[in-house]
């Protein structure tokens, strides 16, 4: 299975047979620009530290191509093998995926960052507070009856996803449900998530429908 490396060392070239990941030039406004790879890198890198602690395997291609990769399947709802040439091969860019996701790797990045971003507006690290609230989504025709409900107030057939947020705004939990699931009864599995998640939270907005 191919992985890719952690080290600068590598930025000369890349292991596996012709890619040329450690060369490639951001081009899709799905890629990450500099200013933002300067936040990122340095959390993604401590996260990949701990995937190559735990399985032990060295890695050859690019970090910054992986995480373009991914950001290019999630904008364009694409498939894995229809990635453009210019990333890795989709085999690696999906075990990588699997394997941070598997790990629960991807949570703990977004939780870094977050913590990073309240430390510098001058508030905790970890939330006190937050607000919860929910939206109903259209969901497409290839969505299957048993996940998905028609939303009456909104007149939406799809999804719900009831959504908790600190005070700056910045996500903390997710859940979601049918449309058809009323906001008080979503409600009860975010909370639940929300304090798994955050015991340091001990206060909550929502809205007259929860």
């Amino acid at each position: 299975m191919t992985v890719y490396s952690l080290t600068a060392a590598n930025t000369t070239g890349c292991g596996s047979d012709g890619c040329a990941c450690w060369d490639r030039t951001p081009r899709y406004p799905s890629d990450l620009t500099d200013a933002e790879w300067a936040v990122l890198e340095p959390e993604g890198r401590a996260v990949m530290a701990e995937l190559v602690k735990a399985s032990g395997r060295p890695m050859v291609h690019d970090l910054r191509a992986m995480v373009d990769a991914i950001g290019y399947v999630v904008r364009y709802g694409i498939e894995w093998r229809a990635l453009p040439c210019d990333f890795p091969p989709h085999a690696a860019v999906y075990a990588f995926f699997e394997r941070w996701s598997r790990r629960g790797l991807p949570q703990r990045l977004v939780d870094r960052l977050r913590g990073r971003i309240r430390i510098k507006l001058g508030r905790a690290e970890l939330p006190t507070a937050g607000s919860i609230d929910s939206q109903s989504v259209k969901a497409a025709d290839t969505v299957g009856a048993a996940t998905r409900g028609f939303d009456g107030g909104k007149k939406i057939n799809g999804r719900k996803r009831h959504i908790a947020v600190d005070c700056l705004g910045l996500l903390l939990a997710v859940v979601v449900t049918t449309a058809g699931v009323q906001d008080r009864d979503g409600a009860c599995p975010l909370l639940a998530l929300l304090r798994e998640r955050f015991s340091t939270i001990t206060l909550v907005w929502a809205d007259g429908g929860v």
